[in-house]
């Protein structure tokens, strides 16, 4: 069923409040119309193209400070770090990432991205990987925007290991996930990681 010009604005709204990282041309193919509609829709909708979308939301969020690493050193654009909780970042995957003969990504960018991320979450000045499952779901192309969210799952161990989950998706659909066993300089036990955090 078609819909008509008012409520796929109305859902177009609400579909980049919910994910501002969506490109148009997913948001076309989501909508079934052609590009160029949708960015009409943003424009009487007054809604920013995607870069501005973007920095938007990393001015808002990036008050925090990495501590682990310098940010140069994340793979990937941080846009959102909440140190002990979560963080989100954004890969663009560019020629110089994939394949030539087939313009798929290697799969050490996709790891990289997620296993920076982890170590960009502790809150400490030195995090290290001590240990890391990993799981690719779908290949990934040059082209498409690589979101990866990052989560901290709490402690596990003799060493208080922080146990960091990340999932990475294109659109919607997960095409990579990871739990990161992360070494820090300080054993924080999960209670305390949350008690941190309220303070």
């Amino acid at each position: 069923m078609k819909r008509n010009k008012k409520e796929r604005q109305q859902l177009l709204k609400a579909t980049i409040e919910d994910n501002p990282f969506i490109t148009d041309e997913e948001l076309a193919e989501r909508f079934t119309v052609s590009v160029q509609t949708i960015r009409l829709d943003r424009l009487e909708l007054s809604i920013p193209e995607l870069r501005e979308r973007i920095k938007h939301v990393a001015s808002r969020q990036m008050e925090t400070e990495v501590r682990s690493l310098p940010l140069e050193e994340v793979i990937g654009e941080v846009i959102d770090l909440e140190l002990d909780e979560s963080a989100i970042s954004i890969f663009d995957v560019k020629e110089e990432h994939v394949f030539k003969r087939n313009q798929i990504a290697r799969g050490h960018h996709l790891f990289a991205q997620a296993n920076s991320l982890a170590v960009a979450l502790i809150n400490d000045e030195l995090a290290l990987t001590a240990d890391a499952s990993i799981h690719f779901h779908r290949q990934v192309r040059v082209g498409e925007r690589v979101v990866a969210k990052a989560k901290v799952k709490g402690t596990e161990g003799e060493n208080g290991r922080t146990i960091v989950e990340v999932n990475s998706f294109v659109g919607h659909e997960l095409v990579f996930s990871g739990r990161f066993k992360m070494y820090r300089s300080k054993n924080v036990k999960k209670d305390e990681i949350q008690h941190e955090n309220r303070n």
